[in-house]
């Protein structure tokens, strides 16, 4: 099977704040690279149908492409689902449940901007958009002690399927920050895939040669990503050139985090 790529988003949005900003796309920048993805045969897929096709247990359609967004943005409702429901694609949502609109007693953490509500998720889960887990408050997993990190992915997880009233199989790391240790209670938690981030194409062949689907790799997209570099990276081409910074400033911060981990765990 041949890389398939998988755009990672956040807020779709003409006006988002300064705090989503860097990571958000103008609707009609996210219009035009859907338009696209159509016009180049590609098919858009859910999280949960790669991580199926990777582990050799199921197909995929011929050009696929795997579209995801993280957080739950309220913008993704206005301006993100009526172009892909207008296409007839599918893509994945990953939502932090404590930060919803109407999260009521179960609200946590704090929300970059306005946040979905409840039913907003049901009408994009019934147009064919899978749901997906992003924890319950949006820590950082990978510096959690173990109940917490349990808590943290369980109770989005059980959230979800309570309100859905169907599985949730995949999740996406908060800041795509995971560990062995994290990816652990991720299998323990009942996820069958999850996302990071990592800037690259997943590889595509089977057992210890493939893909980790607890660590899926996805490529960002962003507000000054311009047609021909998201042309290009949805090919597959030239994608180590593109992200070159963000996967020294990934490997980089990654041994940082180890080490506070450790020293974290050594103070308790």
């Amino acid at each position: 099977m041949s890389a398939v790529p998988v755009l990672m988003y956040h807020s779709v949005n003409p006006r988002p704040s300064a705090a989503t900003r860097r990571l958000a796309v103008h609707p009609e920048a996210f219009a035009a690279q859907m338009a696209l993805l159509a016009d180049h045969g590609f098919t858009p897929v859910t999280v949960s149908a790669l991580a199926a096709a990777l582990r050799g247990a199921g197909t995929l359609p011929a050009r696929p492409v795997a579209i995801t967004f993280d957080d739950g943005y309220a913008d993704f409702h206005e301006h993100a689902l009526p172009v892909l429901a207008d296409r007839g694609f599918t893509a994945t949502v990953f939502v932090t449940t404590g930060w919803l609109a109407d999260a009521g007693e179960t609200a946590a953490g704090r929300p970059l901007d306005r946040m979905l509500t409840w039913s907003q998720i049901r009408e994009a889960a019934a147009e064919g958009v899978e749901i997906g887990g992003h924890s319950h408050s949006h820590p950082q997993l990978d510096q959690l002690p173990g109940t917490a990190l349990a808590e943290e992915l369980t109770r989005s997880k059980d959230l979800l399927e309570q309100r859905l009233g169907r599985p949730v199989a995949a999740m996406a790391y908060p800041y795509g920050y995971s560990s062995r240790r994290v990816r652990r209670a991720v299998a323990a938690a009942g996820y069958r895939s999850a996302c990071a981030v990592a800037n690259r194409l997943p590889r595509g062949g089977r057992g210890a040669r493939g893909e980790n689907v607890l660590a899926l790799p996805r490529l960002t997209v962003r507000w000054d990503m311009g047609p021909e570099t998201f042309a290009r990276i949805v090919h597959g081409r030239g994608v180590l050139r593109t992200y070159a910074l963000d996967r020294a400033l990934t490997k980089g911060y990654a041994v940082v985090r180890r080490a506070r981990y450790a020293a974290r765990r050594a103070r308790r």
